[in-house]
């Protein structure tokens, strides 16, 4: 019978415990769980047998015993309330305002596990968001509905990025802007900090939903955090159609709370320590993104991890590849060389760019100028190793122009300000600058017609013509 307390457990391990009562009770089911002195503690079932259920404590098990302890399973699921008072509100890890204005006026509660949506729902993402960065809106377009993590390590200056992601994400030809849901799993109270000033400074935070689990907060907190801060973005999306850019960090935390709470539980580990099942949870989160049928609304995810000792084939980044539609890598000799954002050009990859470029939705030549840069500057990478083994002075004047261009495509196209916000137009321009380098032979991938209305301007411009660029023709 719901709303009966059970007295008595059989067991307390860490942060689960265990009770003999498995009768009429659900998985994931909210329990509330009291001490010899009435002190409440809510936790969740998460295993279960015809003798027993395991129940995950949100919060420290200090005081309670397995004689005087009291449990209630409250007959539902986690679930958070919603309504149009969440947008510029701060709620914690498991959706409890702490911002000290109380709960928000609305009767409507929806299961932070979500619903599954049905695949003939979804449509495909194809709109293009501007973030008003090169690097990801000349080579690894970010799409409304797409799911793009950043791979970033220790140090790396990835909270930054985010935050002009936030700032500066529009959609072309539309006044519809975002709304932002942002989700801290076992930060740092400094990092926080850094989101909540950008937002209040630059004027965004009435359009912003937090959810902070600080490194302090109980680590199974972690694990609820992201459901709450989806199943907020899903009531915004899908019931107010809304445009939503998730953006969660960091996510290497949150798998490290679920291998800490899959070993109290006794489960076989899986590679590294994780539990076999590190794959479906993470695509229960990722696979929240995305647009549906019969809503203008959609989720854009940007989740966060940072790669332990900057290893891409770590479990964390490896599976979270397989599940999204490509990565943003950071890499850290570009740190180290002062670019900013320091986005390798070669393993990042958007996967749904491809259908989101082009005449209409950005400008005719993208496709073919991103293909070029990438071809050129993974040519570059080669002949730098070649350079260190016999010298650039043995190099061909071929090769030493690949070097200047791999230069001025890091300094010219790559750098620029975090506050700088720069139009498609303009970051495509910046890479026919770049491009001006290089022979116009050595232009293959980019069609005759493009080059003499985007290429030709530019060398009149520097006073250079067809015939004094190498390999020119006129």
């Amino acid at each position: 019978m719901r709303g009966v307390e059970y007295r008595g457990l059989s067991r307390i391990e860490g942060p689960v415990v265990i009770t003999e009562r498995s009768k009429n009770v659900g998985f994931s089911e909210v329990v509330a769980v009291y001490d010899r002195e009435g002190a409440r503690r809510l936790g969740r079932v998460v295993d279960m047998s015809e003798n027993w259920t395991a129940i995950q404590i949100f919060g420290s098990n200090t005081g309670l015993s397995a004689e005087d302890s009291r449990v209630e399973f409250l007959g539902r699921p986690m679930e958070l309330r919603v309504g149009p008072g969440l947008l510029g509100r701060i709620f914690n890890g498991l959706g409890e305002p702490i911002d000290g204005y109380g709960e928000i006026f609305s009767s409507q509660r929806m299961d932070v596990n979500g619903l599954p949506i049905n695949p003939y729902a979804r449509t495909y993402p194809r709109d293009f968001i501007q973030t008003g960065i090169s690097a990801i809106d000349g080579m690894n377009t970010l799409i409304r509905g797409q799911k793009l993590p950043i791979f970033s390590g220790n140090g790396l200056p990835h909270n930054k990025l985010a935050a002009q992601i936030v700032r500066q994400a529009k959609i072309r030809n539309a006044d519809e802007s975002f709304v932002v849901v942002f989700c801290a799993m076992g930060v740092k109270y400094d990092v926080a900090r850094f989101f909540l000033d950008d937002f209040e400074k630059t004027g965004v935070l009435a359009n912003v939903v937090v959810f902070l689990s600080l490194a302090d907060a109980p680590s199974l907190e972690r694990l609820v955090a992201p459901k709450c801060a989806l199943t907020a973005a899903e009531y915004l999306a899908y019931e107010k159609n809304m445009h939503v850019l998730v953006v969660m960090t960091d996510m290497t935390n949150y798998c490290e709370a679920l291998r800490e709470v899959s070993s109290i539980r006794g489960e076989v580990p899986s590679r590294k320590g994780y539990p076999g099942y590190l794959y479906s949870d993470l695509a229960s989160l990722y696979e929240r993104a995305g647009k549906i049928s019969g809503s203008t609304g959609s989720i854009t995810q940007i989740p966060i991890l940072t790669m332990p000792n900057d290893d891409i084939s770590h479990p964390i980044p490896d599976l979270s590849g397989y599940i999204t539609e490509g990565q943003i890598v950071l890499d850290r000799e570009l740190t180290q060389r002062g670019v900013y954002p320091p986005v390798s050009g070669l393993p990042s990859l958007s996967r749904l760019m491809k259908d989101g470029i082009g005449e209409g939705m950005t400008r005719e030549d993208h496709k073919d100028v991103s293909s070029q840069l990438f071809a050129a500057y993974s040519k570059v990478k080669s002949i730098r190793n070649l350079a260190s083994i016999i010298g650039e002075e043995e190099l061909s004047e071929g090769d030493k122009r690949y070097l200047t261009f791999g230069e001025k495509f890091e300094q010219i196209f790559l750098t620029q300000g975090e506050f700088e916000d720069r139009s498609i137009e303009r970051t495509l321009d910046l890479g026919w600058q770049v491009l001006s380098v290089l022979p116009r032979d050595e232009l293959l991938r980019i069609k005759k017609e493009y080059i003499e209305k985007y290429l030709d301007p530019i060398l009149q411009k520097t006073g250079e013509t067809p015939d004094s660029v190498p390999g020119g023709t006129a």
